[in-house]
Parts: C-alpha cells; structure tokens; sequence
C-alpha cells in the first residue's frame, strides 16, 4: 500500500486525539492544583539561583501533528517561547507534560544540563510517569520540583547575602 494513504489517516486521527486531549485539559487542571504548583515553584527558587517552569498542554498544534512532530521538539520550542533558556546563570529548567501522547520531557539549560547526568533526567521522567500511572498527577509533578530543585541547589544554591530575583513567572503555564 501507498505509504502516503496510510499516513493520512494516522495524521487525521493524531490530530482527533489531540483535539480531543485539549477539551479535558481545564478539568484535569483545577486552579488550586495549579496555584499549590506555583507556589511549590516559588518556594524552590527561594534556595537556588535556577528557574523552573511547568508547562502543561493538551495537544499539540496542528503544525507538529501535520509533520509528524513531537513531544520534545515541543518542549524545546516551549523553552525558548517561555524565555526559560534567558537566565543569568543559564540554569532554567522546564518541566513539560503532553497529555495527549502521556509525554513528559525534561529540558534543562546548558548550565545545568552539563553537571547533570542525562540519565538522572530520565531517572525523573520515570518518576513521574510512575505516579502519573497510579493517577497521582500532582505528587507526579511535586516530586520532579523537589528532585529538580535538589540538583539546582546543590549546583546552583543561593547565596544568603545575595539578593535573588525572581527571573520568571512561577504559575504554570497551561496550553489548549
């Protein structure tokens, strides 16, 4: 068979389920759940010079699906949109969920990222998708900010006469 007719109806129901993934996305995400997030994050980049994000989307836009993207070369994209590679220590890390695909990427920026074993990323990835299986989505995403914060502090903690800015936004960012 014609590879180009099977890979239309896979692009057609990829696109479905992401579409589908977006319309739960609100109702999987209560805005207590993301405001202890937030805080949780504040908390963290109280004891280090890092910053972390957490972007959450549903599905992704029609551009990744039609070509047959994924979930990391989204959540690379999402790094740079969400500014997280712009900190003074190159010491950014973004956490970010595709619930669509059950995709969890972990992208840490060059100043972290050369200290830290990638396997130890994917020692957290692991993590949470153990909890996210059990249906402990925010105990999921609790341990990767403490397991994150963990390697931020012991790289890059803060410095008790220095004042540390809050270099970016510590809410959730949540996409669909």
């Amino acid at each position: 068979m014609d590879k180009n007719r099977t890979a239309l109806p896979h692009r057609i129901a990829r696109l479905l389920h992401h579409r589908w993934a977006e319309g739960g996305l609100r109702q999987a995400l209560q805005p207590d759940l993301l405001e202890r997030l937030g805080q949780r994050v504040a908390a963290s980049e109280r004891r280090h010079t890092g910053q972390i994000r957490i972007c959450i989307e549903g599905g992704l836009p029609l551009s990744y699906l039609w070509r047959g993207a994924g979930a990391r070369e989204r959540a690379v994209t999402q790094f740079g949109k969400l500014r997280v590679w712009d900190t003074e220590h190159n010491n950014g890390v973004l956490i970010y969920l595709l619930l669509a695909d059950h995709a969890i990427e972990i992208v840490a920026d060059r100043g972290l990222a050369r200290r830290v074993p990638h396997g130890t990323w994917q020692a957290m990835v692991g993590h949470m998708r153990a909890a996210f299986r059990a249906g402990r989505y925010e105990d999921g995403l609790t341990q990767a900010l403490a397991e994150v914060s963990a390697l931020l502090v012991a790289h890059f903690p803060a410095e008790d006469d220095a004042v540390h800015g809050n270099e970016l936004p510590d809410d959730p960012v949540v996409i669909g």
